[in-house]
């Protein structure tokens, strides 16, 4: 039988390269003040297990790096990641509520990124509406019903670690 320790690292592991795979698949969509980076579904598994916490805001960072970003958006951009997989694990008790830190924070932080590390001339406040659309189209409208689908699935993909 595997440790928790072993089962939690694999889990965030894998959480972490399928992040990296995803951001590198769909590149061309994932950067930008108009983004819709589908790798940020799995921002909803922490309701599933606190391994995601690690694994998605390490795929954040890894995919920044194997992407070429400027060094602000890897740690800022990385950092916004894991506030918001750690205020869905918080969250993980309301079920609805898992998806709405990755879609606050990024709409937060990203565009201030954008605007130091990238130079974006479009306004801030522009930025925040786009970015955190894309954020409420792939994490909300995407990630949500993948969550609520995994949930009545009751699939033994991740191991439980708490009661939620």
């Amino acid at each position: 039988m595997k440790s928790k320790p072993t089962l939690f690292l694999t889990e965030a592991a894998m959480i972490a390269a399928i992040y990296t795979v995803l951001v590198l698949i769909f590149q061309p969509i994932s950067f930008g003040p108009i983004q819709f980076r589908i790798a940020e579904i799995l921002t909803v598994l922490p309701y599933f297990t606190p391994a995601a916490v690690p694994g998605v805001s390490i795929g954040c960072f890894l995919s920044a790096i194997l992407t070429g970003a400027d060094v602000l958006d890897v740690i800022f951009g990385s950092l916004a990641t894991l506030i918001a997989a750690i205020l869905s694990y918080k969250f993980r008790r309301y079920k609805y509520l898992v998806p709405i830190p990755p879609i606050v924070v990024n709409a937060l932080v990203i565009p201030w990124v954008l605007r130091y590390a990238y130079f974006e001339e479009e306004a801030i406040p522009f930025m925040m509406l786009t970015v955190g659309g894309g954020q409420l189209i792939v994490v909300g409208l995407i990630g949500f019903p993948v969550l609520l689908l995994l949930d009545k699935l009751k699939l033994p993909i991740f191991n439980s670690y708490d009661s939620k």
